[in-house]
């Protein structure tokens, strides 16, 4: 696991960014505390920071050359049939210097072209430069695990593993404000925009060319359905079967390390899957789960210690109080590079903090909700598709759970705000429901945040980005439908995004096990049933780990986690609220947000019903606090 950027020049003007190279590489220096290094020719310039997990000896450093001189390497990620790859070359006659993935990729793609992309199974982001041909080829790995940012103008391209690295090469840092649109209704901002319109993020499955001037983007890799195919016939026992083993065999690639190895243990089916199986192939495994002494109603470290006693892992507790959570608040803010408002990323910032501190790579469980209908939404997009009487009476009472208080905070408020969003969602078709469901605030409430000169400047391109990102979901959807644009939209620009920041904030490597290609393309053969029924979510996962697991895990209810934000908004953090990032000074002087609108939500976040309007909030506080320290709190952005 790594950080890397680069520069490739096309004259001069570019020539002259190359200066900026250093300083991009150290700005990802937690991604790769072990060895950092640069290497600069004339019209390219590479750089790398390592965090060593195979092959720790400097022999695997990087830029990696191979012994030609000709093709030069940088590489985040790994590749985890890298021995089988080299066993193949060997048996072709290559030989190798080291003993690690990096040179076993570099080799591959100097033998097979972007076809080698076909044979990995892992996760990267990559970049070899080819000196003879004076060419650079990327790729990003299948689903996004790694985040791969570049931008390309008349005068270079420059790319990186994160967005701060980019920012040292003195790029313009006008506003996107159809992604700063989106953000507010989803918390992220989609690939393959970003904050800035002149960077860009390199989708999940595809690769780049660049020479002489010229960008050529490809698609290597793309989930194996499309809406209204036909699925596999497959029996549900032998479904089951063959699901244990693609996981089985995933979780025993993703265990090689020359480092110390754990697993996140959070107590739900997913993460004990993958520490039981991991037990299987470590006796000694150590597994970590964060526990909320002040939020019992999140709090699942019973359900975590059960499972760690049922495999006999050597499980750590770290256990915080809400003021152990609001001391890390800054230090997650600082790390983002963009505005990003999943809020669980304080949990996640914590758990790889302390985690780091007993191991360098943890598995997790990652990934299962999106392909199995894990989530609320699932149960509801599955009760709208087979609507009963319960459903009807629900969605005609919308205006009665309008008027009720909701929150996640509760259970009885949680209760009122699912039955509120569904009821919501009944009103719309399939894509504006999925649009709705996956996201927080709707789009026109969104742009009452704005002064109209801002919303002004979004344009037609917002409502063409939105249409690409749901193509994949029909008039009349189906649960893969729907699952599928998880994978290509929730998953990789939030879920995923918020455990590689957060990780590697902490240098701290975190391998997805139910992300393995092969999982996945199975995953997406079978049956909606297979899924989801009348009797509950991820079906074939709980069934088909019944009697591996703990039967308690099959009687709990799916929780999540929720950041005590209405406490700290009211109480802590109020004056940087009402004197700071929302007080009347500053919005009117930054020039973006219309402050009657501000001015509302404050009176509601500090009214005796507040809602969910806390959520809102801390989307805005994200935003002003990144906004403040990329600008300095001056306005004219």
């Amino acid at each position: 696991m790594c950080g890397i950027t680069g520069i490739f020049a096309f004259n001069l003007i570019g020539k002259f960014h190359k200066i900026h190279v250093t300083n991009a590489t150290r700005a990802i220096s937690s991604r790769g505390p072990d060895f950092q290094d640069i290497q600069l020719e004339e019209w390219v310039a590479l750089g790398h920071r390592r965090l060593s997990i195979i092959d720790t000896s400097s022999v695997s450093n990087q830029p990696m050359w191979d012994e030609t001189g000709r093709y030069c390497i940088v590489f985040n990620g790994e590749i985890f049939n890298f021995r089988e790859l080299r066993s193949e070359l060997i048996g072709k006659g290559v030989t190798f210097f080291s003993h690690g993935d990096t040179e076993v990729l570099l080799k591959m793609y100097m033998h097979q072209g972007e076809k080698c992309l076909d044979r990995l199974n892992g996760f990267f982001s990559f970049c070899i430069y080819d000196k003879q041909e004076q060419s650079l080829f990327l790729a990003r790995d299948r689903y996004g695990i790694k985040p791969l940012f570049y931008l390309f103008d008349e005068d270079k391209f420059l790319f990186a593993s994160e967005m701060k690295a980019m920012l040292e090469y003195g790029i313009d840092k006008t506003i996107d404000y159809d992604s700063l649109l989106t953000y507010f209704q989803l918390n992220y901002i989609p690939w393959p925009s970003s904050i800035f319109p002149s960077i860009k993020k390199l989708l999940p499955g595809h690769y780049i060319h660049v020479k002489r001037q010229h960008i050529d983007v490809a698609k290597y890799y793309e989930i194996p359905y499309a809406p209204g195919q036909t699925l596999s016939t497959i029996s549900y026992t032998d479904a089951q079967d063959k699901l244990r083993s693609l996981i089985d065999e995933s979780v025993k690639r993703r265990m090689v390390a020359d480092v110390p190895l754990g697993c996140f243990l959070s107590g739900g089916i997913d993460s004990s899957i993958i520490a039981g199986i991991a037990r299987k192939y470590k006796s000694d495994l150590h597994t970590f789960s964060i526990g909320f002494r002040d939020e019992k109603f999140f709090d699942e470290t019973e359900y975590a210690n059960l499972v760690a006693k049922h495999f006999k892992t050597y499980h750590t507790v770290f256990s915080l109080t809400n003021d152990d959570l609001l001391s890390h608040v800054n230090s997650v803010l600082k790390y983002l590079d963009e505005p990003f408002a999943d809020s669980s990323a304080l949990a996640v910032y914590i758990l790889s903090r302390e985690t780091r501190k007993h191991a360098t790579v943890a598995l997790s469980g990652d990934g299962a909700d999106e392909m199995f209908a894990g989530y609320n939404k699932h149960a509801a997009a599955y009760r709208m598709l087979n609507m009963s009487w319960k459903e009807r009476l629900v969605s005609s009472l919308h205006s009665v759970w309008e008027s009720m208080p909701r929150s996640r905070n509760n259970a009885i408020g949680n209760l009122f705000r699912q039955l509120h969003r569904f009821s919501e969602g009944a009103q719309l078709g399939s894509r504006e429901r999925y649009w709705q469901w996956a996201g927080f605030v709707p789009e026109q409430e969104a742009r009452k945040m704005f002064l109209p000169e801002v919303v002004s400047q979004i344009s037609d391109q917002y409502h063409a980005r939105k249409s690409d990102l749901l193509r994949n979901i029909p008039d009349r959807e189906t649960l893969n439908d729907i699952l599928l644009t998880d994978m290509q939209l929730v998953l990789p620009n939030d879920m995923l995004v918020k455990v590689d920041m957060m990780s590697m904030a902490n240098s701290l490597e975190v391998r997805v096990p139910f992300l393995d290609h092969e999982v996945v393309n199975f995953a997406f053969s079978l049956p909606d049933s297979y899924k989801i029924d009348a009797s509950g979510r991820k079906r074939i996962l709980r069934d088909a780990f019944r009697g591996f697991l703990p039967e308690t895990l099959y009687n709990r209810p799916k929780k999540g986690f929720e950041v005590p934000l209405l406490k700290w908004f009211r109480n802590e953090l109020r004056s940087t609220i009402t004197d700071d990032l929302l007080s009347k000074p500053f919005i009117e002087q930054q020039g973006i947000f219309d402050y009657n609108y501000i001015s509302g939500l404050k009176r509601k976040l500090f009214s005796s019903n507040p809602g969910d309007i806390h959520a809102r909030v801390w989307a805005l506080v994200v935003f002003q606090s990144w906004w403040k320290r990329l600008y300095g709190g001056q306005a004219g952005s």
